[in-house]
């Protein structure tokens, strides 16, 4: 595997490789991250990998600075993986000079994460387009962990006539059910052995709204939150949604998915079910 650091080299390297698959990350990379670099495969004969912590999308208080960090090990992991090239561009060779043009999606921004987070889209949906702008992918994968953000990313691709196509790859998750993400690191001992609960709530609450139905969706997510808020969590939203576009589904309602976000002492866990 080749990396590069620079903007420059990378487009030189780029011009010889034709069709390119592009896994975009943040790096402290984990078995979902692989998931997506293994499975971009399918798609173009040569993977490029990603790895920038994106300051635009961390809020005021949030983690940028302690984000969990190791370019080595993610590099090796990268390589096993299948990835034939690295573009890891510090701050500097990215955002050279105070970005002041940034792209700001509709408003499916401002709902659920949006709404915990203020201006976290907007930071997104900017660095994913002067990422795409870099490696002009043919596809890129992405987490559907990350629900909002997926819809979010091929919107933005479809209205701005982006040539490229965006794979949404299922969320990989722990035996006990936990979805992998990096901020799982953050997590005791003691709050490892709680946090599938979230994934159990979720999966409880799909089970009783395909029971009981759209019309007590309401009823049904106040228990939830008030479940997992017994057990120490502070919820920041558990709801049913319309999976077309995130919004409060009707009666007549039937692809829905189920979103939450929630803090385990210090750790904010998201994560989502969809429901037929």
């Amino acid at each position: 595997m080749r990396a590069f650091h620079r903007l420059d080299d990378f487009r030189q390297y780029r011009q010889g490789v034709g069709r390119v698959a592009f896994v975009p990350t943040m790096g402290s990379l984990h078995e979902g991250h692989l998931a997506l670099a293994r499975a971009a495969r399918e798609y173009a004969d040569t993977v490029v990998a990603s790895v920038f912590v994106n300051r635009l999308q961390f809020g005021p208080g949030e983690d940028f600075d302690r984000y969990p960090r190791d370019l080595r090990a993610d590099g090796e992991k990268l390589a096993e993986a299948g990835v034939d090239a690295l573009f890891a561009p510090d701050e500097d060779e990215l955002y050279p000079e105070p970005q002041t043009c940034f792209v700001d999606p509709p408003d499916l921004q401002h709902l659920l994460e949006g709404a915990c987070r203020p201006g976290h889209f907007r930071g997104v949906a900017t660095v994913v387009l002067k990422l795409f702008n870099a490696v002009q992918p043919q596809a890129a994968l992405f987490g559907r962990k990350d629900y909002q953000q997926w819809m979010l990313i091929r919107l933005m691709t479809r209205q701005l006539a982006l040539p490229i196509e965006i794979v949404g790859i299922q969320t990989v998750r722990a035996p006990d059910g936990l979805a992998l993400s990096s901020r799982n690191a953050y997590l005791s001992p003691a709050e490892r052995a709680e946090a599938p609960r979230l994934y159990r709530t979720l999966s409880e609450l799909r089970v009783a709204v395909l029971r009981e139905g759209v019309a007590c969706c309401a009823m049904l997510e106040e228990e939830a939150r008030q479940s997992l808020d017994g057990r120490g969590w502070k919820t920041d939203y558990l709801t049913v949604r319309q999976r077309a576009d995130l919004q409060t589904p009707s009666p007549a309602s039937r692809e829905l998915v189920i979103l939450a976000a929630a803090r385990l002492g210090a750790t904010r866990l998201i994560d989502n079910l969809e429901v037929e």
